[in-house]
């Protein structure tokens, strides 16, 4: 039985920062980065948040119209969060319970992908309980130095396999990697 695939993409720095990329991605922003993004967004039903991403997502994607903004808000929101109690962003929810239970309860029912962007402690959670499938990092040619990572000092080794790569005249490279299923 085929299921449905949990889909990672995030953008990083060559030094492995993931966090505020909306501080630092637009000088290396083309359309080639877009078609790529969008891509992503249109293989999906579903988008799986964190707190602070969706909050951040609601405030500015609510408001606004075009494609991007329009799948967005019209696609189903799954929120991984302990302390919010309402989601008011169009088509939201709160997921209950424990995350990977649920998740793993989602993946084996019919639909397109689930996806995430950003929700760095839920896609660690995801690769460490061997649900995620695709990650796809778009590495941004230049190194941060400070700032959330997204593989912590410790944790569990994951497997991969490269699916594809794509460089672009911008300097970002696209990496799409299959997360090997635990042994």
């Amino acid at each position: 039985m085929t299921h449905r695939r949990i889909v990672t993409g995030l953008f990083i720095s060559a030094d492995g920062v993931v966090g505020t990329p909306e501080q630092w991605t637009f000088p290396h922003m083309t359309d080639e980065v877009g078609e790529v993004i969008g891509g992503l967004i249109a293989g999906a039903d579903t988008m799986l948040l964190g707190r602070t991403t969706y909050e951040e997502f609601a405030a500015h994607w609510s408001q606004q119209t075009g494609p991007m903004a329009d799948a967005f808000n019209g696609m189903r929101k799954l929120v991984a969060s302990q302390t919010l109690t309402t989601a008011g962003w169009e088509n939201s929810e709160i997921l209950d319970g424990d995350l990977v239970q649920r998740l793993t309860e989602l993946k084996s029912t019919p639909g397109r992908n689930i996806n995430t962007s950003g929700s760095i402690s839920v896609v660690r959670t995801l690769l460490a309980a061997g649900l995620l499938d695709d990650l796809h990092l778009m590495v941004f040619p230049l190194v941060l130095g400070t700032g959330t990572r997204l593989f912590p000092d410790e944790g569990k080794r994951v497997e991969m396999t490269l699916a594809g790569t794509r460089t672009f005249d911008s300097g970002v490279v696209h990496l799409h990697y299959r997360v090997d299923p635990p042994h």
